[in-house]
């Protein structure tokens, strides 16, 4: 009878698994659509998705769903009260209470300046507690590097420092971890340092381990990740410096959200970085390799790309490619730029095109105009809310934006038509670098995936 009554529990149990549903969590929680979820959100390092990344239900999890719901909402409304979350989240003051106790014993919010109030008790305001804890961010490009200590919600704490890139990459991890261990040595009053986020100008696997492809930096199927925890002694998250950006847009408190139709980001620059969110998730493919636009063919017959293919897109609107169209020559991107030409930038271009040098004109309005056919199937594919751009160019935008737009609309589905955002990231925002930081903070802010 035991063994029957055992059986017949292990059958419920397993029809229970069989038909569990996901938990979905309120858009006003997020700040955006209604599923907050994000890649980057599952663990460290970074969890790709699939069937695993989805925990079974367990006792408390309603509650640390709900703990990280107030957290994420205190840190985009901040400063906030117990009484206005506890409206937002549409619960009792009690349960409030009870959750923001969690989280001030956790050293994740902290109780700041007393509010006024025409009667009764005055509110103390909530915020998030960045104190005494940082992050350090990376940009690693293939001519420089970048780095950036922030705090938790990635505003910078310490300068960015850049020094030229070394594309040995067991060089250029002791490199990085002697820069990142001088850096906090130098500044103890940083606290806690909660992990290196890395940008890089390639394909990440899906681990989060290694770079499958770097063309700029020569690199292919390079472990990085686990040679820099090791070296730094701190937890590592590297990524695709277009999805990076991306999903610091996502989740970042500054401005309006996409809205359901998600956004992209590009960060125009030595090479072209786009990530895409849609449907609250970083855009992935199979093999991670999902929104590498960049490297869409414009041309079929067009100029030689880093990735060694003709005609991309990258080919036709990176820095490099701006310059070889102003200097009339084809600069290889597989091969140091000559050292007579190394001195000349892309600002260096704008600045001449603002005093009527022709030829500065024209190369960068044809930069405009490839960078807005190029959007045009990117949005024809995605059909996004809002496109971000950003990199040197955008510094002339005021030239160039009316000449994207142009050539976007005149390629772009009738029925989406003008119907995508542009929004220009400034250079002084440093994207890359929020993009890094965001590598490592992002999984406090966001709700499991349960079944």
């Amino acid at each position: 009878m035991r063994d029957r009554g055992r059986h017949r529990q292990e059958a419920r149990t397993r029809e229970g698994v069989k038909n569990r549903r996901e938990v979905r969590i309120p858009a006003a929680a997020t700040g955006g659509s209604g599923d907050p979820r994000t890649e980057f959100e599952q663990n460290r390092p970074v969890r790709r998705g699939g069937p695993a990344s989805v925990r079974l239900a367990r006792r408390g999890t309603s509650r640390e769903i709900n703990r990280r719901i107030a957290f994420n909402l205190i840190r985009t409304r901040q400063p906030i009260s117990r009484a206005d979350l506890a409206r937002l989240m549409g619960t009792t003051r009690g349960a409030v209470t009870v959750l923001v106790n969690d989280l001030i014993a956790d050293r994740l919010v902290f109780e700041g300046a007393t509010g006024e109030a025409p009667r009764g008790r005055k509110p103390k305001f909530l915020y998030l507690d960045s104190r005494r804890r940082c992050v350090v961010a990376i940009d690693l490009r293939p001519t420089r590097c970048f780095l950036m200590v922030t705090d938790i919600a990635g505003e910078p704490l310490v300068g960015m420092t850049s020094f030229p890139t070394n594309r040995d990459p067991g060089r250029l991890v002791a490199e990085l971890a002697k820069r990142v261990r001088d850096i906090l040595d130098r500044h103890p009053e940083l606290g806690r340092c909660d992990g290196v986020g890395v940008v890089v100008p390639g394909m990440v696997d899906r681990t989060g381990t290694r770079v499958l492809f770097a063309p700029r930096l020569g690199w292919r199927d390079v472990p990085f990740q686990q040679p820099l925890a090791a070296a730094t002694g701190l937890p590592v998250v590297i990524e695709n410096a277009g999805k990076a950006c991306a999903l610091d847009r996502f989740w970042s408190a500054r401005g309006e959200p996409a809205g359901p139709g998600g956004l992209v980001f590009l960060s125009v620059s030595d090479g072209l970085g786009v990530g895409v969110v849609t449907g609250g998730q970083i855009l992935r493919g199979q093999h991670n390799a999902g929104a590498e636009f960049g490297h869409m063919p414009l041309a079929l017959e067009g100029p030689r790309c880093a990735c060694g293919v003709q005609g991309c897109w990258e080919a036709h609107v990176s820095n490099l490619a701006t310059l070889s169209r102003y200097l009339g020559r084809e600069l290889d991107p597989g091969k140091p730029i000559p050292a007579e030409l190394a001195t000349l930038t892309v600002e260096d271009l704008i600045s001449r095109a603002r005093q009527r040098d022709g030829l500065a004109v024209a190369a960068l309005r044809a930069t405009a105009h490839y960078l807005g056919a190029g959007l045009a199937a990117v949005v024809n594919a995605i059909d996004p809310a809002r496109i971000y751009v950003s990199g040197e160019i955008t510094s002339a935008w005021d030239l160039l934006g009316p000449i994207v737009r142009a050539a976007l609309d005149e390629r772009t589905l009738v029925p989406i038509r003008g119907q995508a955002d542009i929004v220009v990231v400034p250079q002084q925002e440093l994207p890359r670098l929020r993009g890094a930081a965001a590598l490592v903070t992002t999984p406090a802010f966001a709700a499991p995936v349960v079944a």
